[in-house]
């Protein structure tokens, strides 16, 4: 009798967790939003040049500002 209990208690805890992995699923499916203009036609090498230049430039704006923030505060 407890193993049968066990069984289906095992089994309506794997529903649940089935139920809530297909909701959170469905919900990023939805979520996610495909991508338009040049983003949607440029190739997989040109978005990869572009994000590591958005990325230099975003590094090189930070380091500016921690430089500029130094120079403030030795001036102080």
């Amino acid at each position: 009798m407890k193993l049968v209990l066990g069984i289906v208690s095992l089994l309506i805890a794997l529903v649940i967790v089935g139920k809530l992995a297909s909701t959170q699923l469905s919900a990023v499916r939805d979520s996610s939003v495909a991508p338009t203009g040049d983003a949607a036609q440029a190739s997989v090498p040109a978005q990869s040049r572009r994000l590591q230049e958005q990325v230099t430039t975003d590094v090189t704006k930070a380091l500016e500002q921690g430089t500029a923030a130094r120079r403030e505060a030795a001036d102080q």
